[in-house]
């Protein structure tokens, strides 16, 4: 099984030499190792230094040079709007004070379904929409950083822990388990 040693975000690589490509959904596309199997059918080890956030258009390049696209699957999400940029930036602060993974867009906020989430987004004045598409969260302020997996701010938590931010107040986090 041949591995893919490198990580190229897109633009940065040559995109037509793809002799292949690997159409996953989020959580697949962050990763640092693992066994995949291309669209085509193909099994290759993703054998990267350390986990990175694919996006839809990246390269990876296998050990004998060839190269493989990313592909961005769909997936199920919930599409929040709002009356007014104002109400969607507070939902925004909200979303983002909880740690939840949110990709932001002009004039909306996607989000995987999660009925607490969804309940207090309503409860802000939001609307909300389901739908299937990519998913492309923010990376956050800690994002790349080789100490945010020690302190958790990559965006997945793997237990409900509370701790003390710099405003002082305690909150709690949603878990999310995920394997790097």
């Amino acid at each position: 099984m041949l591995r893919v040693i490198e990580h190229y975000p897109a633009a940065n690589w040559p995109a037509e030499s793809a002799v292949d490509s690997l159409t996953l959904d989020f959580d697949n596309r962050h990763r640092r190792r693992i066994r995949l199997r291309t669209d085509s059918g193909a099994y290759v080890l993703l054998d990267l230094p350390q986990a990175v956030a694919m996006a839809h258009g990246d390269g990876l390049r296998l050990e004998d040079g060839r190269w493989l696209w990313i592909n961005a699957a769909p997936e199920t999400l919930v599409e929040v709007r709002a009356d007014d940029p104002v109400q969607l930036t507070r939902i925004a602060w909200h979303v983002g004070n909880r740690h939840f993974q949110a990709q932001i867009l002009d004039g909306a906020i996607r989000i995987r379904p999660d009925h607490v989430i969804e309940a207090m987004i309503v409860g802000l004045g939001g609307t909300l929409t389901r739908l299937d598409a990519p998913f492309q969260p923010e990376g956050g302020a800690y994002a790349g950083l080789a100490s945010a997996n020690e302190h958790g701010h990559d965006g997945h938590h793997g237990a409900h822990h509370d701790h003390e931010h710099a405003h002082g107040a305690p909150h709690g986090h949603t878990p999310h388990t995920h394997d790097h």
